[in-house]
């Protein structure tokens, strides 16, 4: 069984040498380091797990190798290395990658050379478990390192595995150009890292401090989006709008993306509540190209609960800035993220966040029963005392409500009219398309003369708890 030891350690990764498993230096493979001497250029496939984030980063990634003179594809069966770009947010996620190492060893033993990897913030979070659970992985990357996947790759190709897991508080791949897929929405990372430092996630562990992208490299970045066809921005960041350069906020950025010459729609997330500023909301109020949808997350409805999560706000104050937005922009549609069965959460608690949800009334929400994640504050502060069977209960109970009003809010838009970018064809019926409302809704229509790009208007006639049905009018 491999060790962690047994792998090369780049950007001066602590760990102990012995006689049994020496460790290479960088200057042992020089050739590797230099550039300038490639293996012979390898075909990628990246599979992502997790959300907007992990998108983005596959998209650096493929920058990055397709630089170096690699490709990616999008066929598995075509691929000499296969890399999962990963999530460590939650359980299930951590499980599902060790079942899908296990299916890809057995394509491994057939085919000895196929090189494979995990990256991202499983590689960061999990490095013993996964190299216990899958000795047979070639490349352990986290979000800090995937400057080195070249050097990587021409390491493997040699004999040594690799490891590269140092975070970086500098690194932000400014000067990186992505490789997106086609279409008409682009992901855009404004920031890395977070410095919030909740008590239930892993985030700050594994992706390091925050650290701001310049908003003129981003205003760039926008123009070069818009020459290549995307018609809408979404802006990405673990606390999206704590973004500060050191003299542009995240209003300041709001603006000058929404002003850039092409570009008809811009969204972020996720925001964090005690960072939505006056600045942000007036962005979002007076933009016509600010999309009017705010993904604000709450994660308990209780004040005690939200303390022991150290979210920084309490359920009141979050409840007047959900007003203030509302006065300010009556037509925001509003999502969240709720947890339920937090350490300690009693019923009463419970309740509280039941009755906030049903008093606030959100468009959508991201729920879930809460999982210990080893390496949180609350892995290493709280108990995680609350039956299983209590917290799936709750968890039923808001998803019931949340359907309940979700579908209220969405048959209250029919006979509307609503303007929707359209997307691309619909899954179910390739004579109809599907699209987002500006406050995000998806919508399906008859594609009559419309194109993909085109914003439309979509007088609504149906509508269910997830989705718009109507047709284009004049």
């Amino acid at each position: 069984m491999r060790n962690t030891s047994s792998f090369p350690i780049y950007k001066n990764q602590p760990t102990i040498p012995s006689e049994e498993n020496p460790i290479k230096k960088i200057s042992d493979n020089c050739n590797i380091a230099s550039g300038h001497k490639h293996q012979n250029p390898r075909k990628v496939y990246i599979e992502t797990y997790g959300c907007q984030m992990n998108v983005s980063d596959s998209e650096l990634m493929s920058g990055i190798l397709t630089q170096a003179g690699h490709r990616t594809v999008n066929d598995i069966d075509a691929a000499d290395v296969i890399l999962l770009n990963t999530c460590a947010i939650r359980e299930n996620a951590e499980t599902r990658v060790i079942n899908r190492l296990e299916h890809l060893n057995h394509r491994k033993r057939r085919d000895p050379n196929l090189i494979i990897g995990v990256c991202g913030c499983m590689a960061q979070h999990l490095r013993q478990k996964l190299i216990d659970a899958a000795p047979y992985v070639d490349i352990m990357m986290g979000p800090d390192a995937y400057r080195d996947l070249p050097m990587a790759l021409n390491a493997v190709v040699s004999g040594d595995p690799f490891l590269g897991l140092q975070l970086d508080k500098t690194e932000d791949y400014a000067d990186i150009a992505p490789i997106r897929k086609e279409g008409i929405r682009a992901w855009l990372t404004i920031q890395r890292g977070c410095d919030k430092m909740c008590t239930f996630c892993i985030v700050p562990f594994v992706r390091g401090r925050e650290r701001s992208i310049p908003l003129k490299l981003l205003t760039d970045d926008v123009k070069r989006l818009v020459e290549e066809g995307f018609k809408e921005i979404v802006l990405l960041g673990q606390t999206v709008n704590s973004y500060h350069d050191g003299k542009h906020d995240f209003g300041d950025l709001l603006w000058r993306i929404s002003e850039v010459d092409g570009i008809e729609r811009v969204r972020f997330t996720s925001p964090h509540p005690a960072d939505a500023t006056d600045s942000m909301i007036d962005a979002m109020q007076n933009s016509p190209k600010v999309c009017k949808q705010l993904h604000l997350p709450l994660q308990s409805g209780s004040t005690p609960v939200l303390e022991r999560m150290r979210r920084t706000y309490t359920a009141e104050e979050y409840t007047e800035l959900v007003l203030k937005i509302r006065d300010r922009i009556p037509q925001i549609a509003l999502s969240t993220d709720v947890i339920v069965g937090f350490c300690g959460e009693t019923e009463e608690d419970f309740e509280q966040t039941y009755q906030l949800m049903s008093d606030i009334k959100f468009d959508s929400a991201f729920m879930f029963k809460y999982s210990d994640r080893e390496g949180t504050l609350a892995n290493k502060m709280l108990k995680d005392d609350i039956p299983e069977k209590d917290k799936a209960r709750r968890l039923n109970e808001i998803i019931t409500l949340q359907e309940q009003i979700s579908s209220e809010i969405n048959q209250n838009t029919i006979k509307s009219v609503v303007p929707v970018l359209v997307e691309g064809d619909s899954r179910r019926d390739s004579e109809q398309y599907h699209g987002k409302s500006d406050t995000f809704k998806t919508t399906v229509f008859p594609k009559e003369n419309a194109n993909i790009g085109d914003i439309v208007n979509v007088k609504v006639h149906s509508a269910t708890a997830h989705t718009l049905i109507g047709e284009i009018v004049n």
